[in-house]
This record gives C-alpha cells, structure tokens and sequence, in this order.
C-alpha cells in the first residue's frame, strides 16, 4: 500500500486555537470536494509506503504532525499509519472538511484533535458531528447562516471564522461582516500566509 501525497514539511500551524504549534504537514492528494476558492494544491505528487513516511517525518525536530489534504479521511489505510504515529510517541491532528462521519473514519477517535472545516457551498455534505474545533471559510456574507445553522449540527469547543483568499488577497472585510453577526465565533487568520511562510 502506498500513501499519495502532495508534499511533506515543516512548518508553524497557522490556524485556530494551536495557531503558532511547530508541526509537520503532512498533505495527502485528492479531495472529494471542489470549492472555486480552494488555495490548495492537493494534486499527487509521489507515493510512499508506510515505512518510507515514518521515515520521512523522523527526520523532521517537531513531534506534532497535522493530516491534511485534500482530505485525509478517505485516505485508505489510514488507521495503519495513526497506529505507527501514536505507537512512535507523536501528538497527531487531523484537518477534514468534515464529509466523513467517524462511522466512516472510526481513527478519528484515536487522533489528538480534530480541526472541521465544512464548506458552505456544500452545506449537504457535512456527516462529522464533533470535533475539537470548527472553521468556517467565510467565502461570502451568507456564511453566517450557515455558521449558526453548523451549532446545532457539529459539537466542538471552539467556532472560527476565517476570510477566503482570492487571487492572493485576503477578504477581511466580509470575515468581519460575517463575524458581526455570530455569538461565539473568533476570527482564525492564517497567520502563515500574513507572515509569508508556508
């Protein structure tokens, strides 16, 4: 069995509530949505076994390591490799945008935590029902229906809100729009992109 990825690296988390953690990235390829906003390439790039990305990651200091895509929920064998990074000691946290529900994924529930960002325009497509935190991308002023309508739907500690990227520009205006009309929502900026590192 092979993993395909899109890249490996090392970098500061740079969104909500672990916002400055030193990890390592782990970007699975493909995902089953297409949002026209999406700043990710997620597209394969090589494939590893199992053991060539324990090796891979081991070389890296930071013991914290984020699954990320795409979407790494419909990545097959994934519980294999959450066994071998809990049975190695690392703290793991995965990023989905919450299509899969942990009947689906039962790993979900053996990971540290769980960041969910369900997309408003598929607002049908969302299964997971908790997570340690929500992130919506506030891609327009109607995501703050949306935002209320995800309380009652998701369960998790802490709500944000984050603004889109377009064409290399941040919406902070309609972030704040959005934010305006929520209670118990915080704003998640993607300090990585502010600060110019990936």
């Amino acid at each position: 069995m092979k993993y395909h990825l899109a890249e490996i690296f090392e970098s500061l988390q740079g969104e909500g509530r672990n916002t400055g953690r030193p990890c390592v990235f782990i970007r699975f390829a493909g995902c089953n949505l297409a949002c026209d906003w999406c700043d990710t390439d997620h597209s394969p790039r090589f494939s590893l076994s199992l053991d060539e990305l324990m090796k891979e990651i081991s070389a890296f200091r930071p013991r914290s390591v984020i699954l990320t895509g795409g979407e790494p929920t419909i990545v097959k064998d994934m519980p294999k490799l959450v066994a071998a990074l809990k049975a190695s000691g690392w703290w793991i946290a995965v990023e989905t945008n919450g299509t899969s529900s942990r009947d689906d994924a039962p790993w979900l529930d053996f990971v540290d935590y769980v960041a969910c960002s369900p997309k408003l325009e598929f607002p049908d497509k969302l299964r997971l029902a908790s997570a340690d935190e929500v992130r919506v991308v506030a891609s327009s002023e109607g995501a703050a229906e949306f935002c209320r309508s995800l309380r009652g739907r998701i369960a998790a500690t802490d709500y944000y809100v984050s603004p889109c990227e377009r064409d290399g520009k941040m919406d902070f205006a309609t972030a704040k729009a959005v934010l305006s009309k929520l209670d118990g929502w915080s704003l998640s900026v993607q300090l990585h992109k502010v600060l110019g590192f990936r």
